[in-house]
């Protein structure tokens, strides 16, 4: 392999393959004479599209083989959804950039919140979703959804609806199937959600430095902040949590199987991981009162 070339380990959905294209395009720009080369890997969420995602691992399913293969060195780098990672950093790799963040919010595809019928059916494969959507409306009833987004994006129900993330929609020119963007206030997103991780190998200060020109300060301190969060309560998305950092404050939601649900705002401090932390903690003790 070329010394001018960084091989970019993905997923090869048509998300993650547009997610992927977007960095290459965008290291490539910002290092000239450097090139860059795509490796597709297949993860253990892409091989069992038949079960829910919780049961199967929840959050790390969608990351580990494609950062096996930088820990391999059969790449150099490493493209997640942020939402992806777990909140601890595997062992031997770094989040070398954090991209700038696209749209972080939810959003209805087939129908509106209001518009859907007493008993109507919404499908997701997303504790949280289903937990913040059964606090807007307890009548509504839920299944289960996986697949790429194309075939999600054929599974609406009759007179119903899926959930999707605002921002896979965008990365495929899909956001004209959007029936109602959820505000962060009515659906607090999952940590992370709507900004692109690029890991690479601990130690590797010359990628590190390629990709120093795309990461995007104010994304990298909210998302550290929202991680910093999750990792305190020591979960990922097999329990329905959420944590969004804007505009200097953190929204953040909680459920458990007491059935107790939590949303807060807070004002975050000099030190946002700290802040964030601390947000955390009230919220695990309130919610096992």
């Amino acid at each position: 392999m070329a010394k001018d070339t960084l091989r970019i380990a993905t997923r090869s959905s048509a998300q993650a393959r547009a997610q992927a294209e977007v960095i290459a395009a965008a290291i490539e720009a910002g290092n000239p004479g450097w090139r860059t080369e795509l490796v597709f890997v297949d993860t253990l969420g892409d091989q069992r599209q038949d079960v829910p995602l919780h049961t199967i691992g929840g959050q790390g399913v969608f990351v580990k083989e494609v950062q096996r293969a930088v820990l391999h060195d059969d790449a150099d780098i490493a493209v997640h959804s942020a939402k992806d990672l777990p909140s601890q950093s595997a062992e031997g790799l770094v989040i070398g950039a954090f991209t700038e963040r696209r749209d972080p919010r939810d959003a209805l595809v087939g129908c509106t919140l209001d518009g859907l019928v007493l008993g109507a059916t919404v499908a997701t494969g997303s504790v949280r979703r289903r937990a913040q959507l059964h606090a807007l409306r307890p009548d509504l009833r839920f299944l289960e959804l996986r697949g790429n987004i194309h075939t999600r994006l054929s599974k609406v129900p009759d007179n119903g609806a899926i959930v999707m993330a605002v921002a896979a929609l965008e990365i495929l020119g899909l956001t004209d199937r959007i029936a109602e963007h959820m505000p962060t206030d009515a659906m607090v997103p999952a940590v992370g959600q709507g900004c692109v991780a690029v890991e690479c190998r601990a130690g590797d200060t010359a990628t590190a430095l390629r990709l120093a020109v795309i990461d995007h300060s104010p994304s990298r301190k909210a998302v550290t902040a929202e991680r910093a969060f999750l990792a305190e309560l020591g979960s990922g998305c097999s329990l329905p949590i959420g944590a969004h950092v804007s505009d200097g404050q953190i929204s953040a939601f909680l459920a458990h199987e007491n059935g107790r649900v939590l949303q807060t705002t807070v004002r975050l401090g000099h030190d946002w991981v700290t802040t964030a932390v601390e947000t955390a903690r009230s919220l695990h003790a309130a919610i096992l009162r």
